[in-house]
């Protein structure tokens, strides 16, 4: 199965160092996520893997493939990546915005095939967005966008899924939902990284956590481990409790009264 290793990465911006030194490894079967502060950093490696931001110094590997080697279409054939809250375009319908997804594998001079279409109509079927294949897309639910969003990255046929706050915005029904279906994807032998915001959910729907603070990693490991009061009092500056879920047994993060 596939294997996503970063080993020492750096991204600067300027003088500023928005990543020092991250060497971490996603395994595909897993869903993997990425917590933080605001401005740890967590948006930034998700674009040093997609190749939207150039890292300075270090490697990203797929296997034995160095993806920062890669054009952009190439790169495109093996990494998809869903945006948080992506605008988008008005006037097409689902089925041509996820049809959107293939533009990595189509011949710019032959254009979509049945082929294509196959791969379309899975890749709705797979997110549950296929009922919705002829609405236009301005039409809909901010978490039925969410799900066009991921059905698309699901056309390109990718190795690696990437999700920046996928559920940043959507309400609880939605956000589990979706959490759900990346879940599933994961476990179907896909290696998906995903940044969260939300400590629970992320304790509740990740396999494996990566906690970054200034940049770098503070931690790594399953729920449990990096989810501690006094890793999440040093990295967030607040005072919490740990408890275990009453149905779940996974830790749940209470904020102490201030």
């Amino acid at each position: 199965m596939d294997l996503l290793r970063l080993t020492s990465v750096g991204v600067a911006y300027g003088a500023r160092q928005a990543l020092r030194g991250i060497s971490i490894d996603v395994p595909a079967g897993a869903l993997v996520a990425l917590v933080g502060p605001n401005g740890s950093g967590k948006t930034s490696l998700l674009h040093a893997i997609a190749g939207t931001v150039k890292p300075q110094e270090g490697s990203i590997h797929l296997g034995d493939v160095p993806l920062t080697a890669l054009d952009a279409t190439a790169r495109a054939r093996l990494v998809a990546s869903v945006p948080q809250s992506a605008r988008l375009p008005e006037g097409f319908s689902v089925a041509e915005v996820v049809m959107m997804g293939r533009m990595p594998h189509i011949d710019p001079w032959r254009g979509s095939r049945h082929h294509d279409a196959a791969i379309v109509a899975e890749a709705m079927q797979a997110a549950g967005v296929e009922s919705l294949a002829g609405r236009q897309v301005g039409y809909l639910s901010g978490g039925e966008q969410q799900r066009v969003l991921i059905a698309r990255a699901l056309a390109q046929q990718p190795r690696v899924l990437l999700l920046d706050e996928a559920t940043a915005h959507l309400d609880v029904n939605h956000q589990t939902s979706i959490l759900g279906l990346v879940r599933a994807l994961a476990q179907q032998g896909r290696v998906v990284l995903a940044a969260l915001h939300d400590l629970n959910l992320a304790a509740l729907y990740a396999d494996h956590l990566v906690l970054l603070v200034h940049g770098a990693v503070l931690a790594s490991g399953p729920p449990a481990q990096v989810l501690t009061a006094e890793l999440i009092e040093q990295a967030f500056g607040v005072s919490v409790i740990i408890a275990a879920h009453p149905c779940h047994g996974t830790p749940l993060v209470i904020v102490r009264d201030r």
